[in-house]
């Protein structure tokens, strides 16, 4: 991709409406653009990241066993109705209401609609277990939307519901889904910790929040140390198999989040041990046993003939928040860093001097060799100076720069600067060629 052909609006001041870093970045890095408080539109550049998160996220959902299906924006307030929560939501649910004068509204969430979708085909335990999820768009107005992405209005989710024939069956999915989202935010570049949560509006009475530590965090969490040391599940994990011990592994040191926060067994961690910080919520997972499927009806017939309600669990990724948080986590003064996951482009070749025969063809042929190897390419081609060239690369963030300019070009030599770490190396062409492809392989 040439730049020049590009849409990157790049800015070159900070934006004073944005609170926190994420949000500053991601406006001067071309990414979003607000259209109203707490609504963006998706730039480019900003849409190749979410896609890519967005990509991982699905990966990992199969992997574990659940099942993909897309469902509407728009809900009928009738099936609110049933469950009990329409007037129970508050003003963060948009009503509306359609030509018909039918009570519509903006889904915030959507375990009424996965539940009115299984009682219409599912009758037996012999179809159990099941998990469906999905990767929509959402609406909660809140109140007061602010930094960006991380609380807007506006945000993109995937929101998985599982149903179980009991509860034996439902604490096995949510081990499940409590695996998959380790994997998932590890291959994100984040260590994510999940600790004990309040249900809040959703239900229930087990829940985990999957907090990254930041100090633009929302809210204080509190955790033993020892959780950053415990190794991920593999890619190799049989989801079919008892999880349990993962889980415990995960669960038996303290960690909890302030609404959840028991002073006296936080104190009596050894005093090294004992870790306060802000975090920022990046996944949550609920067990609510039959709070859906009891008002609205979703029963199957178990072993014994008799009918009973499905247990059901629901789990949710913030795919647009994953976005701002990751920026979070990874970044310096100069701009973004994104883990080689996510990047919106794996490398940034820069041509130092546009016009010039030999650098072009150069350029235009490493340019291709890196594209024929499976890289995605954002080919500087700008008739800037090398110091405005050097700041947008920095700013936006892409894991690798190839730098070419006359004097190298005539050598047959490139620079070559991985974002992270600085570090920079003169090599032939063919040795850059072999040494990216090495680095986007790890």
């Amino acid at each position: 991709m040439l730049l020049s052909r590009y849409f990157l609006p790049i800015l070159k001041e900070n934006p004073k409406e944005a609170e926190i870093v994420s949000h500053r970045l991601m406006l001067r890095a071309g990414m979003l653009r607000q259209e109203a408080a707490g609504i963006y539109a998706w730039l480019p550049l900003g849409v190749r990241v979410l896609k890519k998160i967005e990509a991982i996220v699905r990966e990992e959902q199969d992997r574990s066993g659940a099942i993909e299906c897309l469902m509407p924006t728009i809900q009928s307030a009738d099936l609110w109705r049933e469950s009990g929560r329409y007037d129970d939501y508050g003003k963060e649910m948009l009503r509306i209401r359609d030509r018909h004068e039918r009570d519509m509204l903006y889904g915030p969430t959507n375990e009424e609609m996965i539940t009115e979708i299984f009682r219409s085909y599912v009758r037996s335990y012999r179809d159990l277990p099941l998990n469906l999820y999905h990767i929509q768009w959402k609406f909660r107005d809140e109140v007061r939307p602010r930094f960006g992405v991380m609380r807007g209005r506006e945000f993109l989710m995937k929101d998985a519901y599982s149903f179980d024939v009991d509860a034996e069956g439902a604490r096995a999915a949510y081990n499940r889904m409590f695996v998959a989202y380790l994997r998932t935010f590890d291959r994100l570049g984040l260590k994510a910790i999940p600790m004990r949560a309040d249900t809040g509006p959703i239900g229930g009475d087990l829940s985990h929040e999957f907090i990254i530590l930041a100090e633009t965090g929302e809210s204080a969490v509190f955790c033993d140390r020892s959780l950053l040391e415990l190794p991920i599940p593999a890619a190799d994990t049989d989801f079919r198999s008892d999880l349990s011990p993962i889980v415990s592994a995960w669960t038996e040191p303290y960690a909890a989040t302030d609404e959840m926060h028991d002073e006296a067994a936080f104190s009596a961690l050894p005093e090294e041990r004992r870790m306060s910080a802000r975090g920022i919520e990046i996944g949550h997972i609920f067990y609510f046993g039959t709070k859906y499927s009891d008002p609205m009806r979703a029963r199957v017939t178990g072993p014994d003939g008799q009918e009973r309600p499905v247990h059901m669990g629901s789990y949710g990724i913030g795919v647009s928040r994953l976005v701002a948080a990751i920026i979070e986590a990874s970044h310096d003064d100069a701009g973004i860093i994104w883990p080689d996951s996510v990047a919106p482009f794996d490398v940034g070749l820069v041509n130092l001097k546009p016009g010039d025969a030999v650098t072009d063809e150069v350029v235009d042929g490493l340019a291709s060799r890196l594209e024929g190897a499976g890289l995605e390419v954002l080919q500087d081609d700008l008739d800037q100076r090398a110091g405005a060239k050097f700041a947008t690369m920095d700013l936006i963030g892409l894991p690798w720069q190839v730098i070419v300019g006359p004097k190298g070009a005539a050598k047959g030599e490139v620079e070559i600067k991985r974002r992270a770490t600085g570090e920079r190396q003169a090599l032939g062409l063919d040795a850059a060629l072999a040494r990216l492809v090495q680095g986007r392989a790890r």
